[in-house]
């Protein structure tokens, strides 16, 4: 039986991993990261659950990765310092996940492997083949994966501009070919699957800039992601047009330019680009600033510059700002908070679907219909959304004609076999979430996520209470520390009337000669919990500390 297991990228967009399994043998095909939501408190990245891999990393035959955005390779640090096992990427996608490497201490350490379009690897039982597929990041790949039950088509990320700033067409003459040769199952890419029609060209974007670099007054700064090098491009070319230099601020902006250039995925116009700290020394009709924080990222450069904190670009009038980006399900608060200071420090402000400065990287339904029709799949699986993108893709599916039972909408974690030409959900393994806070990999459960939410609501009421080690006799009064706690009352006062009924609980006859510290905790804990309930009708985390003498 052929298993296809999808462990993130599912539900969601980010964190995309699957699992492609065939008689105990599996490869992995990418293994990206997603960032966290509001409400999961102090947590930097968000892996998926990658305890499958290396629980079985005796079978594990490689990383097959379809390109180097953060949602498809960020994961990769981390799994790597488990799992000792070859990864296959095109040439860029290497080039920045080695960067990403780089940080975890693990360069030159990992078995990077080159491959390219109309390359195969073979590995166990499976021949893995690499197609060109257009998108916002130059290199994408889409996989045909060969297997004893029939090929499985993974088609990355994709549109089918068919004016690629690269000239770089996704190869739809290579899908029509494994369709004409029967492809058992289609795992392809929904994030667009609502938007009617195709999604405009990427050189749309170079047109507007054109319009912005003839007419702005002043400096223009252009904020994008990090990895978007056709859009870097774009306006290195027309500062260069309309005799501009070019000046890249942001730390991942900086990097990623370096590495693109470097490997020849971005050219440079003579003499344009020029250092953040020469920025000062022109004329700043002939300034353009390239930079981070399209999505209001607190510490980006662009937040930075907004609020007036960025150590070389302060914005002032006439500045013109391009948000050459669409704001992420979530991110809307942040973008908004950074245009509106971007404003009030006098700066045009250029951003949002109307202004046409940004264009998806992802194919619109009639682009994913064409994919559809021409792969002709036995089985379709949408894949790369939130649950609503699925379900449109599915019915996308049907009105090409797939009969609704050859269509799965999976969960993350759900095992697809596929055996004698049929189909069915064989089973589940566990598939939910790693939480990164800092540089590792940490044990932040539901219950800490909890706290954190609970001490931003509430505050924080620490109790030290002193006691006897020989008889547990309390020693002093207790000391009551106040943080975050709002109240309707006196702080002081509340503070002294809980003190006083803490010290008459504590001489109960039940406590007055307990000697385990773990009890008194307990109790310390439990009675002012219900004790600052009862006065402020607020539930504090109450951190009790015992100390022996």
């Amino acid at each position: 039986m052929l298993k296809v297991i999808p462990l993130g990228g599912l539900g969601a967009i980010g964190k995309n991993m699957t699992i492609i399994e065939y008689d105990d043998q599996f490869l992995v095909v990418d293994a990206g990261l997603m960032f966290p939501d509001e409400d999961m408190l102090g947590v930097d990245l968000v892996l998926p659950d990658f305890s499958y891999v290396v629980e079985r990393a005796d079978h594990a035959l490689g990383v097959f990765l379809t390109h180097g955005h953060e949602d498809h390779i960020g994961a990769l640090p981390y799994l790597l310092k488990q799992v000792d096992m070859p990864v296959f990427g095109s040439r860029l996608t290497l080039g920045l996940l080695n960067g990403k490497l780089g940080e975890h201490g693990l360069q030159g350490k990992a078995d990077l492997r080159e491959v390219g379009p109309e390359k195969t690897v073979e590995v166990g039982p499976f021949q893995v083949e690499f197609m060109e597929v257009c998108h916002s990041i130059p290199d994408g790949l889409g996989l045909a994966i060969h297997t004893p039950e029939g090929t499985v088509v993974h088609t990355g990320d994709f549109k089918l501009d068919q004016t690629p700033v690269d000239h770089r067409l996704t190869a739809l003459n290579r899908f029509a070919g494994l369709g004409r040769d029967g492809v058992l199952l289609l795992m392809s890419d929904s994030t667009n699957a609502e938007v009617p029609g195709m999604t405009p060209t990427e050189i749309s974007v170079g047109k507007t800039f054109e319009t912005v670099f003839a007419t702005a007054p002043g400096r223009i700064i252009v904020a994008c992601f990090s990895s978007h090098l056709h859009r870097v491009q774009q306006v290195l070319d027309a500062a260069a047009r309309h005799g501009r230099k070019v000046a890249v601020v942001g730390r991942s902006m900086t990097k990623n330019v370096n590495i693109a250039a470097n490997l020849g995925y971005l050219t440079i116009p003579e003499g344009v680009l020029i250092r953040p700290a020469q920025v000062t020394d022109l004329p700043d009709e002939q300034v353009v600033i390239i930079s981070t924080g399209s999505q209001g990222e607190p510490m980006s450069a662009l937040a930075r510059m907004a609020a007036g904190d960025h150590h070389v670009v302060h914005i002032k009038a006439p500045d013109t700002v391009v948000i050459s980006a669409r704001a992420v399900p979530g991110n809307e608060r942040s973008v908004h908070r950074t245009v509106n200071r971007l404003f009030a420090e006098g700066a045009t402000v250029i951003w949002g679907s109307e202004a046409q400065v940004h264009v998806s990287g992802h194919g619109a339904a009639e682009e994913l219909k064409m994919m559809l029709n021409i792969v002709h799949p036995r089985f379709f699986m949408p894949v790369h959304g939130e649950i609503r993108h699925q379900h449109f893709h599915a019915r996308l599916a049907r009105e090409c004609g797939m009969k609704e039972e050859d269509i799965f909408i999976l969960e993350n974690g759900d095992v697809l076999g596929l055996a004698d030409g049929e189909a069915w959900v064989a089973d589940r393994i566990p598939a939910g979430m790693i939480f990164v806070d800092g540089m590792a990999m940490r044990g932040i459960g539901d219950v800490v996520l909890r706290d954190r939410t609970h001490l931003s609501q509430d505050g924080l009421v620490m109790a030290v209470v002193t006691v006897r080690a020989q008889d547990g006799s309390l020693v002093g009064v207790p000391d009551l520390l106040f943080r975050g706690f709002v109240h309707s009352g006196d702080e002081e006062e509340l503070a002294a009337q809980a003190q006083s009924e803490l010290i008459d609980a504590l001489h109960s006859d039940e406590l007055q000669h307990n000697t385990d510290t773990t009890v008194l905790k307990l109790h310390i804990h439990d009675f002012l919990r219900r004790y600052l309930y009862r006065k402020t009708r607020r539930r504090p985390l109450v951190l009790p500390v015992v100390v022996e003498v």
